[in-house]
């Protein structure tokens, strides 16, 4: 065994599958996510969600139940345990129940297919999120997200626009939808649904009726070919990035929805100039990017913005922060802005 990752194997790095899917199906408010397996994976999660919705400034506690599989379940089978949990589940009458396995589920055989078909009631979803064979976060959210279109039927449309796959533990996720939201607008476009934010089960039927869906990132390609083989929706694959994404995105959605993008460029344009003569003080400064941020995109976004504004990149110049996740919009990058320009007068 080696202790040093391949690229092959950077998906066992990049966090646990069952936390993915958790991070959208506890989002379903009026739902209940039944974790099959052991206590503790039910219980570290609980934790996660809980503390990230505190820092997020949401009160709330994840809708959990676990099927607490003991030594027993796992030699002899947890299918009885899984059983018991769903009937005790489906009798609080909620809108949906979501079941999410474990990875010791996987390694004994439950046939969580079987139990969850022969419930009544309530519609009882199984999402995939065993990833003890290479899954990721990202897996889990992927899934998840597909299982649960699964509850929409092809709709009329309303010429709204779908905002798919938000990162619901992210610090500014509000912030990134309110600024995709803005950019929409300058285009006459209303959001139909954000799947999955924060989202009653009787508003998931309307995912369907949407003339476009916004994918939060390119990680989520699989799913915007799965709601475009099953609804016909067209998509665009990530939010506006950096400096320059506003205007890109508004490209992309004009043009694929056959609007005439011009006014709402222009006015875009206007606001960047805006921004960078607002922090035209920076001009000439030395800065450096250190930890640079794992994903690449987010390097570039900083890079982009120090280029516009006539920063000097040097590895002795002064430290700047550089957001884990690229800044969203023109709104993003002032607020980045902002913490550039604390950091260079502190």
């Amino acid at each position: 065994m080696t202790l040093r990752p391949l690229p092959s194997n950077l998906c066992r790095f990049a966090g646990c599958t069952l936390t993915g899917a958790l991070s959208v199906t506890t989002h379903v408010r009026d739902a209940i996510t039944v974790v099959h397996g052991p206590q503790g994976c039910t219980h570290h999660n609980f934790s996660l969600l809980h503390a990230t919705s505190l820092d997020n400034d949401r009160i709330a506690l994840p809708p959990l139940v676990s099927t607490g599989l003991s030594e027993i379940d796992v030699i002899f089978g947890g299918e009885g345990a899984l059983d018991r949990t769903l009937d005790v589940v489906i009798a609080r009458d909620p809108g949906a129940v979501f079941v999410l396995s474990t990875c010791i589920v996987d390694t004994i055989g439950d046939d969580v297919g079987m139990i969850c078909g022969s419930k009544a009631g309530v519609p009882v979803i199984v999402v995939p999120t065993a990833g003890f064979l290479g899954g990721s976060f990202q897996t889990g959210v992927n899934n998840a997200l597909i299982a649960l279109a699964g509850m929409a039927e092809p709709a009329e449309g309303n010429g709204q626009v779908n905002i798919i796959g938000e990162k619901n533990l992210e610090y500014e996720v509000e912030e990134n939808f309110a600024e995709v939201s803005r950019l929409l607008a300058l285009l006459g476009l209303s959001v139909n649904l954000r799947f999955v934010h924060d989202l009653a089960t009787d508003r998931i039927a309307s995912l369907g009726a949407a003339r476009l869906n916004v994918l939060r990132d390119p990680s989520l390609i699989p799913v915007g070919e799965s709601l475009k083989e099953r609804f016909g929706t067209p998509y665009i694959t990530m939010y506006p990035v950096g400096i320059s994404g506003s205007v890109d995105f508004l490209e992309s959605v004009a043009d694929t929805c056959g609007i005439d993008p011009h006014r709402a460029v222009d006015e875009e344009r206007g606001l960047r100039q805006e921004t960078l003569d607002d922090f035209a003080d920076l001009a000439g400064s030395e800065v450096s990017f250190a930890p640079l941020p794992p994903d690449p995109e987010g390097s570039r976004a900083a890079q982009d913005i120090a280029h516009a504004l006539r920063l000097d990149i040097n590895p002795s110049g002064r430290p700047v922060p550089v957001p884990v996740t690229p800044p969203i919009g023109i709104t993003g990058v002032r607020r980045l802005l902002h913490r550039w320009r604390r950091a260079l007068h502190a």
